[in-house]
């Protein structure tokens, strides 16, 4: 069973790998496409948009919906995203039947619930949102986290007594996978957002848009991140005798909670929006892949991990 995880994870790769190509792909034919002629099209206005011609442009809360024609290069990007979430989630669960317990005994099992996380989100958001274009940032992310875990050992390690409590530990990483996952959107929508003024390319979102993109993700990010820390502060109660250690990954993942709270904070109390909301979401996310990668060089109780 544990073979055929590994071999699920692999083919993930392999479809992740065209998933990106076909995207940036996308994204530069449509940048050396001529624009087309304008065609006649049936306007109606609805109470919160308008719809332009049957089912082609929608425009709702000042973000644009364009639907994605079959069989385009785009189409094909999208599915195929589609199905490497699909085949990476059959990796997890294989492996949990496994191993008889959630991914969380080492870096490697966390790494794959750390993708699984991103590819969640890209899926979602672009399907929510239709901001194809973000695929060009979250894509070589995800891709970079499945070949850094292929480069691991998969073979499964004996749970030590601290990841016993396999209940409340599973819900504590399902969280963090979660709310890993849709920071590399925020930080894709920020990325974005400070290169919109240097990109002439009409199809770019408009900031306004990746402003919202943005602040959409941390509105799923930030109860991910404080479930994460509530559950994890009860399971090393469980485990270790005490709520709150300041262990290593404990203070970094304190670090980047408080981040994305700042930014949530400043921007409804203060509609703080533009540049530096932008780059508050970039600290974020290197706090998140700090958070992640930190441990490997500071030690601490979640060596481990």
């Amino acid at each position: 069973m544990i073979e055929y995880s590994q071999a699920l994870l692999l083919i993930t790769t392999a479809l992740t790998v065209v998933a990106t190509v076909a995207y940036f792909g996308a994204v530069l034919a449509a940048r050396m496409a001529r624009n087309p002629a304008p065609t006649p099209a049936k306007v109606s206005v609805t109470s919160d948009g308008v719809v332009v011609g049957e089912g082609e442009v929608t425009v709702t809360g000042g973000s644009r919906h364009v639907a994605s024609r079959r069989f385009t290069i785009t189409w094909w990007a999208t599915k195929l995203t589609l199905l490497a979430l699909l085949l990476l989630t059959g990796a997890l669960v294989t492996r949990m039947i496994a191993t008889g317990h959630a991914p969380f005994s080492n870096h490697y099992e966390f790494a794959l619930s750390f993708a699984w996380g991103m590819l969640l989100a890209q899926v979602y958001f672009e399907w929510r949102h239709r901001i194809r274009t973000m695929a060009i940032i979250t894509m070589p992310v995800i891709l970079a986290m499945l070949i850094y875990a292929s480069t691991m050992s998969y073979q499964p390690n004996p749970l030590m007594p601290a990841l016993r409590n396999s209940p409340l530990l599973t819900l504590h990483v399902i969280t963090a996978a979660v709310g890993y996952g849709a920071a590399v959107v925020s930080f894709a929508a920020a990325v974005m957002f400070l290169l919109a003024p240097h990109v002439t390319w009409r199809g770019w979102p408009s900031r306004d848009a990746l402003d919202e993109l943005g602040y959409k993700a941390t509105v799923v990010v930030f109860p991910m991140l404080t479930l994460m820390l509530i559950l994890g502060s009860i399971w090393a109660n469980v485990a270790w005798g005490r709520y709150w250690g300041w262990d290593p990954k404990e203070t970094s993942a304190l670090v980047t909670w408080l981040i994305y709270g700042a930014y949530l904070h400043a921007r409804v109390t203060r509609s703080w929006r533009g540049s530096k909301s932008a780059w508050l979401l970039i600290l974020g996310f290197v706090a998140v892949v700090f958070t992640y990668l930190g441990n490997m060089f500071f030690g601490g109780l979640h060596a481990y991990v």
